[in-house]
Order: structure tokens, then C-alpha cells, then sequence
């Protein structure tokens, strides 16, 4: 379905095939049409569906009709980076309609504040925040939200998970009750069910690849023991020449942090990203990274959802995701919209039984594959069992290792990291987000 078959006002159009978006993806060509009928909706759309212009589109098209001063329009989104890059979107297909967009997120200094509290005044008609930032402000008394028409809930689940669920709904009681209201989530979770009865009034619902990765990911899987990680992680990245840009996501931030400066020491063009660095910082680290003077990103699950990078050539998981959907978030970052690309998976005995879950949730039994020889022999897959996954049991060096292998003699040891210190629109045939 191509853009021009939906009934969006002109000037919008104009702005659509400016950025070069022509033919809708699954989730636009099915949300679209509902949403400028007026309905409530619930959708479920996993990474790099288009989901974002998917409820952009509607919403900027419903602002070029109402005459009301003050703000409009409110999109809710757990994460500053998310919330930056609906608001370059929504700036980009906004630029003919004369509709004013801000973001309102933390970490910023007192100027950014006074902007945000002039935009919720009434000095924009689209916002898009963070609940913590936006409660901040609501506290103040700096929100004037008498005239907002249109709310949108984007990655539902992850501001669930992340704690929010209290302070949305102490902000979607200071709305008005007649209004549209849409929620966007990658999971449909009972808990998800549930908020979405609380603040939907009889949505439609639309759902496209719940829970499955994109069809353009070759997907490896490498077992390791969690000593042999580091190695092998250069090793893989080193003959990838031909990747450009590179995403390697761990479970903690101080993981993140070792694994920077492991890679960083190998001469590796690389940069970290994780909540212990400013928002200067962060901002400083996907821009060198979508300008290609940063081929590596060494990230927290933070950048698993909502980042708009176009062009990742390789997602590394250098830990198993704890909840087997992140898995397919994290792999969403690259093969999207229809391109292709690769996602390496790096699985320790003790993330053997999550990696499981994720084979049984995407229905695909993988391969895995050893280290290479001399990184020496790696874990045996169990996928029913959290235990050590070494052949005779035991760890190398003890005496259950296998001979030539940490077995008596054997001088093999178990590498120790150092103390880590504390330290975005369009162009693409289809509308990504």
C-alpha cells in the first residue's frame, strides 16, 4: 500500500515523499486506516516495523485539524534516546504542517528545562516525554494539558518494566477523558492487557511478527565459557571488515565497560554506552557512531528498543537477554526494513537454559558452534540444565577438566577484568521507527 492511498492531509504528503517514504510497511497499512477513523488501538510490533510513523502519521494529520491552542498531542516513551528520535521524526514529516514537536527528557541542564516548561505551557503542539521527566514538570505545575486530543503509549512494555506504570497513570488522569489513545508495546503481556483496559476505550487491535526476528538475520550461535568471552568476541569482530557499523550488547553496565576496554586496547574503534555516561556523553557516542566515526557500540539493553540507526551490519550478544523477546529486540537492530544482516550470540553454560526459551519462543532449533581451537574447548550444549556445561564437569583447572584442558598441569586461568571507572529521519523506500 502505497502513502497516497491513506487520506492524509497535502502538506503532510508533501513531507512523506520528501523523505522519501512511499510504500506503508505491515504495521502502518494495517494501524493507519483505524487510527484516522478515530479509534483507540493496541498494537503489537516488534523493532523496525515502521511502527513510530506508524501512529506519527495519524497524529500530525489530526493536529493539521484542530484549532485549539496549547498542546494537542502527547507521546509517552520510556527512554531519553527514544524520545529524541520520535521527535527528529516527527520534525521531519511535521516540517510543511507548521506543527511545533518537543521533547521533554532528563539529564538536561536548566536551560533545556525552561524550553520544556515553555513547549508544555502551550508553545507546542506535539509533546513527546519520559514519564519521570514529564512528572517532574506536572509537579511544578508547568503542564497545560486542557486540550490534548491524542495520547500514545510507545513501548508500553518497557516503561512497565522499567517502573512507570504508577506515574502513567497519574499523568493519563490529568488528561482530558475525551480523547484517542493509542498504545504500541513489542510484547502483549497479561499486564499489558490490563493497562490497556484501563485507558483504551474499545481499541482496535492490529499485531505483525510478534515475537519473531526479521527474515533478513543470519542468526550464529557460539558457545563459551564466560572466560573465554572476551577472546572470542575480538575474534569474531576482528575478520568482520566488511561491517560498517556494529552493535554489541551486554547485561550490566559494568560488563559494558570491561568489554570497551578490551576491545578499545586491541585498537578496535569503539565506544560504550550505558546509563553511568551523560546524556552529552551518550548523545556524543551514537553520533559518532551513525556518522561512522565509531564502527563498534558497546551498549546496555537501553539501546535494544526505539534507537533509529539505520545501516547496523552486525548485533552481537555478548550476554543471553534475561527475557527471551529481548532477544528479538536486540537482533531488530539490524535486517530492518527488509534489509539484511547478522546477529552473533555468545551463550555461557549459565545462559544456556534462558537461551533455550528463546529456541522454544521463535521455533527454530540453532546450531552452535564451538570457539575456535585455540581459545580451546568450549561448554557442551545442555539445554535443559544451568550447570557448568563442561565435559567430566568442574572448572578448567579443576580436576574434572578434560586432559589438555585445565586438567592436572594445566596452566589455563580465568581472565580478570580491571575496575571499570564511571565515565537518529528517513531516506529509506519504507517509513522505519
Amino acid at each position: 500500500m502505497r502513502f497516497d492511498d491513506f487520506d492524509l492531509n497535502d502538506t503532510l504528503l508533501d513531507a512523506v515523499y520528501y523523505m522519501n517514504y512511499t510504500e506503508a510497511t505491515e504495521i502502518q497499512a494495517k494501524a493507519i486506516p483505524l487510527i484516522l477513523e478515530g479509534n483507540d488501538l493496541i498494537g503489537c510490533a516488534q523493532t523496525g516495523t515502521g511502527k513510530t510513523a506508524a501512529f506519527l502519521l495519524p497524529l500530525l494529520n489530526r493536529l493539521t485539524e484542530l484549532d485549539t491552542p496549547g498542546v494537542k498531542a502527547l507521546v509517552l516513551c520510556p527512554t531519553r534516546e527514544l524520545a529524541i528520535q520520535i521527535a527528529q521524526q516527527a520534525e521531519g514529516l511535521a516540517f510543511f504542517t507548521q506543527s511545533a514537536v518537543k521533547a521533554v527528557y532528563g539529564g538536561g541542564d536548566g536551560v533545556a528545562w525552561d524550553q520544556e516548561k515553555a513547549a508544555l505551557s502551550g508553545k507546542a503542539d506535539l509533546i513527546i516525554a519520559t514519564p519521570g521527566r514529564l512528572m517532574a514538570h506536572m509537579e511544578q505545575g508547568n503542564a497545560k494539558f486542557d486540550n490534548v486530543d491524542f495520547l500514545v503509549l510507545d513501548e508500553a512494555d518497557r516503561m512497565l518494566d522499567i517502573g512507570f506504570y504508577d506515574d502513567i497513570l497519574k499523568i493519563i488522569d490529568k488528561l482530558p477523558k475525551n480523547r484517542q489513545s493509542l498504545m504500541f508495546s513489542a510484547t502483549m503481556a497479561p499486564r499489558i492487557r490490563q493497562l490497556a483496559h484501563q485507558i483504551l476505550h474499545e481499541p482496535q487491535e492490529v499485531s505483525v511478527a510478534i515475537a519473531k526476528p526479521a527474515e533478513g538475520v543470519t542468526q550464529k550461535i557460539y558457545l563459551a565459557y564466560e572466560e573465554q568471552k572476551v577472546a572470542l568476541a575480538r575474534h569474531l569482530l576482528s575478520d568482520k571488515d566488511e561491517y560498517k557499523q556494529i552493535i554489541v550488547f551486554c547485561s550490566t553496565k559494568k560488563k559494558v565497560e570491561q568489554l570497551y576496554r578490551k576491545l578499545r586496547d586491541r585498537q578496535f574503534a569503539c565506544a560504550p554506552i550505558s546509563s553511568d555516561y551523560t546524556q552529552e556523553e551518550r548523545e556524543q557516542a551514537l553520533s559518532d557512531f551513525k556518522n561512522g566515526r565509531t564502527r563498534i557500540l558497546v551498549a546496555t539493553d537501553v539501546m535494544s528498543r526505539g534507537i533509529d540507526v539505520k545501516g547496523i551490519d552486525l548485533v552481537m550478544n555478548f550476554d543471553v537477554p534475561n527475557d527471551a523477546e529481548d532477544y528479538v529486540h536486540r537482533i531488530g537492530r539490524t535486517a530492518r526494513a527488509k534489509t539484511t544482516g547478522m546477529a552473533i550470540t555468545l551463550v555461557s553454560p549459565d545462559d544456556m537454559f534462558k537461551f533455550s526459551k528463546i529456541e522454544r519462543l521463535i521455533d527454530r532449533d540453532f546450531e552452535k558452534l564451538p570457539p575456535p581451537t585455540e581459545l580451546g574447548e568450549g561448554p557442551v550444549w545442555e539445554a535443559r540444565s544451568k550447570g557448568s556445561g563442561r565435559p567430566g564437569g568442574g572448572r578448567p583447572g579443576g580436576n574434572g577438566g578434560p586432559a589438555g584442558r585445565g586438567g592436572s598441569g594445566s596452566s589455563f586461568k580465568k581472565k580478570k577484568f580491571g575496575k571499570p571507572k564511571g565515565p537518529a529521519a528517513g531516506g529509506a523506500s519504507t517509513a522505519a521507527g
